[in-house]
């Protein structure tokens, strides 16, 4: 159990890091109230997801996920 802890926990840090970056990396979304009326269009367009920002987004989300799995799993272990 000691190398799994090991491997798990330096996957972990990566994915910290990693996480860290992808948000550093995406552009700001506070464009106030307008936001409510104009912007909704150009967020939920077709090509969003082909875009570096989308990209941004996804790995975001992706590498979201495998912190919270991480943690659980990381917590679980003696």
């Amino acid at each position: 159990m000691g190398v799994l802890k090991v491997i798990l926990t330096i996957l972990f840090v990566i994915d910290c890091i990693g996480l860290t970056a992808a948000v550093l990396l995406q552009e700001g979304k506070s464009t106030g109230l307008g936001a409510l009326a104009g912007a909704a269009e150009s967020y939920w367009g077709k090509n969003k997801g082909r875009t570096m920002e989308g990209g941004l987004v996804k790995l975001t989300t992706i590498m979201g996920v495998l912190f919270f799995v991480f943690s659980l799993v990381l917590n679980m272990l003696p």
